[in-house]
């Protein structure tokens, strides 16, 4: 066969294999191009994109340590009647116990010593003081003090963090469940503390059916997950459902979507909860760890309570990126004073 028709029927399976090629991508992924969220399985690997992302994800550990004073039982007083004058005489001291909690914080910024990573409230936000009320006969809850808890000392550490892991609390928003936490380190090194450097999101352009991903600490096991977006824009704020699957630990991580394929991820919220349901259940008290009770001998010895918490699990709540923007924005000079300048964070 002459070398010119060869070469001509090879031009022409090419030209044709580009052409499905074309087609297809046109046809099987449609929306790659038209400047939305994607709800589209990826089409291609970014597992190196999503472990350079997961390495400014970080597990945040909570310890706070209470101690405990219960009312004299002669008196009945309100916690306005309560004061720092007669505390001491109303009150004996009882004994220490320690709350914990685990959550997710990720690196947003990092320059010349300090560092801020942003997180939930609720995973490092314990109240100075807690009271416990006195139950009436009817089982209904008085406004009679039983208890009080005073914080003496809490500790917020991150493991691969230089000197000791601790962090201090920097900005709290209880309404929104939002939080920055940081520390100004003296032995600093930009490669330890690796930035999310990626677009910030629009969570009012998702729509039902928007792919993300979201990375956190269930369980202390860094992981990630995929969900579809449901209920785009349940209030003003922008905040939508996320049907990943939850497990503690998972609050306060990141949720990515992408627009018009991977690599293309921008941050559109934070893993905020899931539904839950609490009950109080009678258990012995145990000896010591590790101790195991025979179930053929009766039991003679203290009964406490302890609650448990039942998750609805494929329901999670996101805080959507607009509020996380509004919140840094709106404390920027607070900010400024602890050497935090987040223009990055500026839309």
């Amino acid at each position: 066969m002459p070398k010119l028709k060869i070469l001509s029927l090879l031009s022409l399976a090419f030209i044709v294999l580009t052409g499905c090629s074309t087609y297809i991508m046109e046809t099987v992924y449609p929306t790659l191009n038209d400047g939305k969220y994607d709800s589209e399985f990826p089409y291609k690997n970014c597992s190196e994109q999503l472990e350079t992302v997961s390495q400014s994800v970080k597990l945040v550990n909570v310890l706070a340590y209470y101690k405990n004073f219960f009312v004299d039982e002669k008196y009945t007083l309100t916690k306005s009647e309560i004061t720092k004058d007669n505390f001491e005489a109303v009150t004996y001291r009882k004994g220490i116990y320690h709350r914990t909690a685990s959550g997710t914080a990720t690196i947003i910024y990092a320059t010349n010593g300090n560092v801020a990573l942003l997180t939930c409230a609720h995973i490092i936000h314990f109240p100075d003081t807690v009271y416990t009320y006195k139950i009436d006969d009817n089982g209904n809850m008085t406004n009679i003090v039983e208890s009080i808890s005073v914080k003496t000392k809490q500790t917020n550490y991150i493991n691969d963090f230089p000197e000791g892991g601790d962090v201090d609390i920097i900005l709290v928003d209880e309404t929104n469940d939002l939080a920055i936490i940081g520390k100004r380190f003296l032995q600093y090194r930009l490669n330890q503390f690796p930035v999310f450097s990626y677009p910030l999101g629009e969570a009012k352009k998702l729509e039902w059916g928007s792919f993300v991903y979201a990375l956190g600490y269930p369980m202390n096991y860094k992981m990630i997950t995929k969900g579809i977006v449901s209920s785009p824009n349940r209030d003003e704020a922008g905040s939508f459902l996320i049907d990943a699957v939850f497990n503690r630990g998972f609050s306060g991580g990141i949720v990515l979507a992408i627009r018009d394929g991977v690599p293309n991820f921008e941050l559109v919220g934070l893993v905020r909860s899931v539904p839950a349901e609490y009950e109080y259940m009678l258990k012995p008290e145990t000896p010591n760890e590790g101790y195991e009770f025979n179930p053929l001998l009766p039991y003679n010895g203290n009964i406490m309570i302890e609650q448990r918490v039942n998750i609805k699990y494929g329901v999670t709540r996101v805080i959507p990126i607009e509020t996380i923007i509004e919140f840094i924005n709106k404390n920027a000079d607070k900010l400024i004073k602890f050497g935090y300048v987040f223009d990055n964070f500026k839309k």
